[in-house]
């Protein structure tokens, strides 16, 4: 067997595809092994025609294709669906582990620090003329948060997941500590071993999830890398710019639990469960930290000279044993672990079961009353160590638990409550009803509204009663607020802070909602105090075009700023990406993203708020995504400043931060883009005023052409549900939240993500670049071809807001199939309706994608994007197959008769299956 020392012998691209050929070879043994070689030769068989397919459309591999996806049993297709599926996910371990090695090899040849590290981002601040003192003031009055939400598009169990980290282990092993061919074979053995416990677990849910257990997947990720790396990148920054103790500038935040948003599920027992699970991680990590770390310290008392506050704590342990008597650090950590438990079990109701000392676990001790006695005690130990030149010891494990405890407290991460202001809305109108019989306050207008909530925030009177009956859904309403209040007395107001207001479309939204706070005690006038932050989410296109003026009327009040001066006169906005997007397609969505954060930095300007933006982005480019590094550059003047939060959703929150390494590099890229776009915040400035105009133009007409499709277009409801997998998505067990916000097939009501996810799966992509071609040509038309050309083009050399819409664009055109959507169009039934819709999809991709590499000056797509380019040609071959099983699937499950479908059961699971496949190959498609 050959040695590979790809560090040494190899360049770190062989590595790579040295790596898929080793995890692809192992796949194809175990096919061959438990299933057969007539199996294993059938998936060859199906790759080898998907690829000439792929090549040139090769219409004789299509026919070739489908006789054989035809002839084939429910069992024979699923075992295809599910080799395809694997190869797709191992590539991604591959791939990620690359990136790390590559990552690694550029730190240990010691060249220049690459774009989005810290050391990067400082030097850059550097040269804007940040020095320490300019940079620790940064860092002390920044915010940065990752805010994990949980969605329909994370579609991989715990258990595959499980088995895929100890498969990225093994290859970091080979990479790194291997040296023997006997050391080779046994990696080589224990992947094999991995793989074939891969092949046999069932890789779909036979339940759906609960809210509960979406929170219980996301603590997974503290574990994995939060409590770990979070704290040692708080190290790295204060080391780089000689700071000591910096606040919280970056935390992790969390939606699950406390997003009742077109979920029915997130009530106020399951907001309080979600907050208790994440208090017992907490403490978990705390105590183990606290055992390893009292192994840590046996100094004795005579051969280290202790502070007197130390020995107190020591002499208050609950750790009697003479072999401890003259080590009073142990002695004091007992202490600690004691009022730990008992803190446990003063707000858990139990006390820890394991990683206690024996001393401490049932010994009486007080509890601690917020984390800052809890840190306080730490900062003893410290000072104590310092004091006798161990300082070495503080910044090892006491360093990184002090640094957690002052950043995670007892709930880990805040967690957002989100509603729909429809909903507050109905309840505030039945609590005005019962209170003054006859108020309609749906039948009044915006300025009666807004005039009537101010006079019940200008009083203490409850409006509620313990005497009435309410609706289920006021009732549901009034509890989640109570919930909120007992969790703030209960684990403290950092355990949330921000309640959000999606569908804000006036200053009436957010007074309901301050109302609502009024009652639970979380909003208390007499003292103009406010215990959370009030969050606006304008999400549709028009909702962003009035943001701006809502917010000026707002901040108009003198009620309102007298409250947010509670919250030292910062202001969160929320911006949704998703539903923006389906509502006006892609260029527009992104372009009046633009335009309303232009406007509200003028706005909160004027009125001496500071702003903090929210974006509401998802994995894939319909949603918002694609590198956050460069979409936080691309930020206007002013709408960074030190503060942004951003969610990370679906499949994305495993693929960032399901690995440490990869984690810790994700963290750095937020906290080092936050910091460039501060210091530099004319970067994302357009050089001319012909930019915006021109962009302005693209999207006016992107929109006309996005809308007439989507909207206009008689049947297109039903070309989408019948030529994509959304019914069967809508079945399928991946998150707690239902596909559509209400009953039905319009696409006003479906949600964001299943809508992108759909067009993902067909290879059509349509959310992520439709309208930009007849866009082009409309301007192209009106300002002349070259004239116009020249323009777009300096555009894409000298303004980041369009370069990035581009390379996202770019990046998903890329995962686009034509001649795979065709098959899925196939699936139409209704001839004519299929004839005038997918020409016209295809036509415009062919437009969109010669326009965009004459605007790049690209050959091909992706040519800027090697990287990625190459990732796509490693992994389409295994990805194109899925799709062709997927229509030949789809079409037998769907023809068969109502009556049958308990004997499609298993073809409905290939489905399912299938599904699975795509979206790990895409990587980000929800």
């Amino acid at each position: 067997m050959e040695t590979p020392n790809h560090h040494r012998t190899e360049s770190l691209d062989d590595a790579l595809h040295d790596d898929i050929r080793l995890l692809g070879r192992i796949l194809g043994d175990t096919v061959r092994a438990v299933e057969g070689a007539q199996v294993y030769g059938l998936i060859e068989t199906l790759r080898q025609l998907a690829v000439r397919f792929h090549r040139n459309q090769d219409h004789t591999a299509q026919t070739e294709l489908e006789g054989i996806l035809a002839s084939l049993s429910d069992d024979e297709i699923n075992k295809i669906t599910r080799a395809f599926g694997y190869f797709s996910i191992l590539a991604n371990i591959a791939e990620d582990h690359h990136h790390t090695r590559r990552w690694r090899a550029h730190l240990v040849s010691g060249s220049p620090p690459r774009e989005g590290s810290l050391a990067n981002a400082i030097a850059q601040a550097r040269a804007q003329g940040y020095d320490d003192a300019k940079l620790k003031s940064f860092f002390e009055t920044a915010y940065i948060a990752p805010v994990l939400t949980a969605h329909p598009t994370e579609v991989q169990r715990r258990s595959i997941l499980d088995t895929l980290d100890a498969i990225t282990a093994l290859l970091v092993r080979r990479d790194r500590l291997a040296e023997t061919q006997e050391e080779y074979a046994e990696i080589e053995t224990e992947l094999r071993a991995l793989v074939f416990t891969l092949w046999q677990t069932r890789m779909l849910r036979t339940s759906k999830l609960s809210v509960l257990d979406e929170v219980a997947n996301a603590l997974t990720f503290f574990d994995a890398t939060f409590f770990a790396e979070v704290p040692r990148l708080y190290a790295a920054v204060e080391k780089e710019i000689g700071a000591d103790k910096l606040p919280s500038f970056l935390e992790v935040g969390c939606w699950i639990g406390g997003d009742r948003d077109g979920n029915p599920f997130v009530d106020g027992k399951v907001l309080t469960s979600a907050l208790a699970l994440q208090a017992e991680r907490a403490f978990a990590f705390y105590l183990e930290q606290a055992r390893k770390l009292r192994r840590e310290l046996p100094l004795a008392g005579l051969l280290a000279l202790v502070t007197p506050e130390l020995l107190k704590l020591a002499e208050a342990s609950p750790d009697a044993s003479e072999h401890r008597a003259d080590e009073p650090y142990r002695r004091a950590l007992a202490k600690i672990q004691a009022r730990l438990a008992a803190t446990q079990e003063v707000l858990l109701g139990h006390r820890p079961s394991g990683s206690i000392s024996a001393s401490a676990r049932n010994a009486a001790a007080e509890p601690y009353a917020s984390p800052d006695e809890f840190i306080a005690e730490l900062e003893i130990i410290e000072r104590s160590l310092l004091g006798h030149g161990a300082k070495l010891l503080t910044q090892r494990r006491l360093g990184s638990l002090l640094r957690a405890a002052r950043v995670f407290g007892w709930t880990l991460a805040p967690l957002d409550l989100r509603q729909n202001s429809d909903v507050h809305a109905r309840t505030v109108g039945e609590l005005l009803e019962v209170a003054a019989p006859g108020t309609n306050y749906a039948g009044l207008a915006e300025e009666a509204r807004i005039a009537l909530l101010l006079a019940e925030l200008a009083t203490p009177r409850p409006l509620t009663s313990r005497h009435v009956a309410y609706s289920a859904e006021t009732a549901k309403e009034l509890a989640i607020f109570d919930a909120a209040r007992a969790a703030h007395l209960r684990f403290g107001p950092r355990c949330i802070r921000n309640m959000i207001i999606s569908k804000a479309d006036g200053v009436s939204d957010m007074l309901e909602l301050a109302v609502l706070l009024k009652e639970a005690g979380l909003l208390r006038p007499a003292e103009g105090a406010l215990d959370v932050n009030i969050v606006p989410l304008f999400e549709t296109i028009g909702d962003l075009r009035a943001a701006p003026g809502i917010m000026e009327t707002l901040f108009s009040l003198p009620l309102y700023r007298h409250l947010l001066a509670s919250r030292t006169e910062i202001q969160e906005v929320m911006l949704g990406y998703s539903d923006s997007n389906k509502d006006g397609g892609f260029l527009t969505s992104g372009w009046e993203l633009y335009r309303a954060e232009v406007g509200l930095v003028e706005v909160f300007a004027r009125h001496g708020v500071r702003i903090r933006l929210f974006h509401g982005r998802g994995g894939s480019v319909g949603r918002g995504g694609g590198p956050s590094y460069q979409a936080i550059l691309a930020q206007p003047r002013g709408a960074v400043q030190g503060q942004i939060r951003l969610t990370e959703q679906g499949e994305v929150i495993a693929a960032k931060y399901g690995n440490a390494e990869v984690g810790r590099r994700n963290l750095e890229v937020l906290v080092s883009a936050t910091l460039v776009a501060t210091a530099e915040p004319e970067l994302a400035e357009p050089l001319a005023p012909s930019f915006p105009q021109a962009l302005g133009e693209l999207s006016d007409a992107a929109f006309a052409a996005y809308r007439g499709l989507v909207y206009e277009t008689p049947g297109f409801e039903d070309y989408f549900w019948a030529s994509t997998v959304i019914t069967e998505i809508a079945s399928l067990n991946l998150g707690s939240r239902p596909a559509s916000r209400a009953k039905g097939r319009n696409i006003e009501d479906l949600r964001a993500i299943p809508w992108v996810f759909s067009w993902a799966q067909c290879r059509a992509m349509l959310p992520g670049w439709y309208g930009f071609g007849s866009a082009v040509d409309a301007l192209l038309a009106a300002r002349g071809p070259e004239r116009g050309m020249w323009l777009l083009q300096s555009m894409f050399q000298d303004w980041p807001v369009f370069a990035t819409l581009l390379s996202n664009m770019d990046m998903v055109m890329a995962k686009a199939d034509m001649g795979i959507a065709a098959r899925y169009a196939a699936l139409v039934e209704n001839e004519a309706l299929r004839g005038k819709i997918y020409p016209r999809i295809a036509a415009e991709y062919e437009r969109t994608k010669a326009h965009l590499l004459a605007i790049t000056g690209q050959r091909g797509l992706l040519e800027r994007n090697p990287a990625l380019r190459r990732s796509i040609l490693y992994r389409f071959p295994y990805l194109d197959p899925l799709n062709h099983v997927q229509v030949e699937m789809l079409r037998r499950y769907r023809a068969a008769q109502e009556g049958e479908r308990e004997e499609s059961e298993r073809i409905r699971r290939g489905v399912h299956i299938s599904i699975n496949g795509i979206a790990a190959a895409l990587r980000n498609s929800g």
